[in-house]
């Protein structure tokens, strides 16, 4: 953050008691910590964990994961079960929190979850989502975006034992 984000000045590096060096608007005289998106990005298994589902978006021919920002007022939580209803109309049955990382492009902290859900219905899927499909654990690796956020959380999950 170079600029104020209520008054538009240059912020300038300045030392804040117990919190280092921080950017400081001299016209508001405040210090202006960083503001970031949050969204969560889901491994989705179906109930006996040896498919996950992926999805195509905004006309991309990549597969990547389950994902959405975390509305006001909504833990992480809240948003997997959600995001993976509003896209894909499939109920989320179990979750469990695996790391989050930064995504520059779009100022996001992204927490990575990997979810259970109740069906492999893709009937409901919504207009957010241009194709979803399920595959096996190995074909999942092989057709995820290299090189994508999508796929480090899909690697890490796998590593991980879900």
């Amino acid at each position: 953050m170079k600029h104020c984000y209520e008054c538009g000045t240059a912020l300038t590096p300045k030392e804040c008691e117990h919190e280092g060096t921080v950017p400081f608007c001299s016209s508001c005289n405040t210090f202006r910590f960083p503001i970031f998106n949050t969204a969560v990005s889901c491994v989705v298994f179906n109930k006996t964990e040896d498919k996950i589902l992926l999805i195509q978006q905004y006309g991309r021919p990549d597969y990547i994961l389950v994902a959405g920002y975390i509305a006001q007022g909504e833990d992480a939580e809240q948003t997997v079960r959600r995001e993976t209803k509003e896209e894909t109309g499939l109920k989320v049955i179990s979750h469990r929190y695996m790391k989050s990382e930064y995504y520059e492009k779009s100022n996001t902290l992204v927490f990575n979850y990997c979810c259970v859900v109740d069906s492999e219905d893709l009937s409901n899927i919504n207009h957010e989502i241009d194709k979803a499909d399920w595959f096996s654990i190995l074909e999942a690796k092989e057709v995820i975006k290299k090189g994508s956020l999508a796929e480090r959380f899909l690697l890490n999950a796998l590593k991980s034992n879900f």
